[in-house]
């Protein structure tokens, strides 16, 4: 149950009633009633709830607005409602007061609902793919895509509490250019270990395999024992893979083609990768429901099909060998080649199949990307294709996401500490709490910069945004069990009719937006609103433990009334960190 919106739609109703009763009684004439807005004031000293009534229906009653709403506060009937005072201020703003039983209400519903608080019925069980991180299976996640993986996936829990049959896939990109490249890479590699200067470096380090890797890592490049060119990956990993594979294989690929060496390669080392980034991202407690690869879209065919359906629909045209997109006709600033003068399709033709079997074979309503704002240029390409092929484009939403930045000791960090190497995924989760990580990440929203502090997210103290909603549903733990240990029962009810206090009403009232916000996060693919609702509700249950006494309360009904309270709040930041996949400490 959303009490706001029950409380906004009620009303609305009541408002438009006794609009009507003026009307009725010959004080306005009989016209069109504008549309009006029922809002919540930043001032909740101004009531719960104010409207613009009396302002937008100014013109056509010719009337003042103070005296269009004078009239509407006499005709209005709060009897029995979610409302009990109506006030009107200044030249015709209309405030209106919620009810004690609203109040009340609020927190017997969350004790009610309990692990399923917050949910709403917004998408209505509409498909909704979400795609993130797929990063490229060449190589080890860096610090984009932990930032991608947390926003992705608490996205993914946010569309589903608001209603959404929501997915979360992995796009595997297993075929093209940068396969070639890992395979020219592992190759390279792999001769230079075949070779006499590999073979002398082998017999170095023996059988400690980071030793050699290290080796021959620190012997590569201009004028060093193994150069490697400038289009290939130079990571340790490439290495490694070599070093194991040939440990296991010896000289066996050294006189096979070029070709026959690279598939070799390519087919003991990607599987490894694959099988890494999938540990890696559970590791993270992300797992996906599919984990689609580029190579099926090539396999079935699906890729070229994109380009004959292009072709016959009249939006492609040939230049110098090659097919080009007519993407200018859709607004886009140029047109681009689909597939090159030797047949080879571009890598944007795989993506359009990719996105074409996602909403139209598969039949997604929506497919949500989480991408890297360099890709900014990518998505009206994309969506142009989209379009050529009748697929609406709209279907289509992309989140653009900035990179991180990592902060010790107030300085930009780019190498870990451990290893020496760039900070990936697995080496920051070594140094930060996955909670402080997921959480981090998700405190702002993803197409604003944003500087990761890895000394305050492994600090235990108010100061810690994590640390600081976890304690308060921790304090609430011991509050509870403190009081069992000393005899005092918890109530299954109470007045909670009584609790008046300003620190106890603006608790409530944050209590019961759970579901707008869960609602605001999803229409906007932003699940740092949940973050932000977390430290706000921490907040405001710390000022008010610290005003309110719960164990010396005035009187018993109060302690009782105050229990259920801390209950509810405990209640609330359990569901609002489950949908982080955060976990709710009883001790800290």
């Amino acid at each position: 149950m959303d009490y706001i919106k029950k409380a906004s739609d009620q009303l609305r109703q009541l408002i438009t009633e006794a609009l009507g009763k003026t009307i009725a009684d010959g004080i306005f004439p009989a016209v069109p009633v504008p549309d009006f807005n029922i809002e919540i004031p930043a001032d909740k000293s101004h009531g719960d709830f104010a409207s613009n009534i009396a302002m937008v229906c100014a013109k056509a009653f010719r009337t003042a607005p103070r005296k269009i709403a004078d009239a509407i506060c006499e005709k209005i009937d709060l009897n029995d409602t979610l409302f009990e005072k109506c006030e009107v201020a200044g030249a015709g703003f209309m405030n209106f007061f919620l009810s004690r039983k609203w109040f009340s209400d609020v927190v017997k519903n969350v004790l009610t609902e309990n692990d399923s608080y917050g949910k709403t019925g917004l998408g209505n069980g509409k498909k909704i793919l979400v795609e993130f991180v797929s990063a490229n299976p060449t190589g080890p996640m860096h610090i984009g895509n932990a930032r991608g993986g947390a926003i992705g996936d608490c996205l993914v829990s946010v569309l589903q509490w608001a209603g959404y049959h929501a997915e979360r896939e992995f796009y595997v990109n297993d075929a093209g250019n940068q396969i070639e490249k890992f395979g020219k890479s592992l190759s390279l590699r792999y001769m230079q270990l075949c070779s006499a200067k590999g073979q002398q470096a082998i017999y170095n380090c023996m059988s400690d395999t980071e030793k050699l890797c290290n080796d021959i890592y620190d012997r590569s490049g201009e004028g060093q024992d193994f150069e490697m060119p400038d289009d290939v990956y130079l990571g340790k990993d490439i290495i490694e893979h070599t070093a194991n594979y040939y440990k296991q294989h010896l000289f066996e690929l050294e006189n096979v083609s070029e070709e026959e060496r690279r598939k070799a390669l390519v087919d003991y080392a990607l599987p490894l990768n694959i099988a890494g980034l999938e540990r890696d991202l559970k590791k993270y407690r992300i797992v996906y429901d599919t984990w689609f690869r580029e190579s099926k879209l090539h396999e079935s065919g699906e890729t070229m099909k994109i380009v004959d359906k292009l072709r016959e629909t009249g939006h492609t045209y040939e230049q110098d060998g090659a097919i080009w997109f007519k993407a200018t006709d859709f607004g886009v600033d140029k047109d681009f080649v689909l597939v090159r003068a030797n047949g080879i399709p571009t890598y944007v033709v795989p993506d359009i199949a990719y996105h074409y079997n996602k909403l139209v074979t598969r039949n997604f309503d929506k497919a949500v990307n989480i991408l890297g704002a360099d890709h900014h240029g990518y998505v009206p390409r994309l969506k142009s294709a989209l379009t050529a092929l009748g697929v609406d484009a709209d279907k289509l939403d992309v989140v653009l996401m900035q990179m991180v930045r990592l902060v010790r000791d107030g300085e930009v960090v780019k190498l870990s500490k451990r290893s020496g190497k760039a900070i990936t995924l697995v080496t920051l989760l070594d140094e930060v709490p996955i909670d402080a990580a997921r959480f981090y990440f998700n405190l702002r929203e993803a197409n604003s910069q944003f500087e990761f502090d890895l000394d305050l997210a492994v600090e235990k103290s108010s100061q810690n945004p994590v640390y600081y909603v976890q304690y308060a549903h921790a304090r609430i733990c011991s509050l509870l069990a403190n009081l069992t240990a000393e005899g005092i029962e918890i109530p299954d009810s109470a007045d909670l009719d009584i609790l008046t206090n300003s620190r106890e009403i603006e608790l409530i009232r944050h209590l019961a937006t759970l579901p707008k916000e869960i609602n605001l996060s999803a229409k906007t693919y932003d699940p740092s609103k949940i973050t932000k609702y977390a430290i706000d509700l921490a907040t405001l249950f710390h000022r008010f433990y610290d005003a309110c006494s719960v164990k010396n309360a005035e009187t018993p009904e109060l302690m009782n009334a105050r229990i259920l309270l801390c209950m509810a709040v405990r209640q609330v930041l359990r569901n609002v960190l489950s949908i982080l996949n955060i976990e709710s400490p009883e001790k800290m």
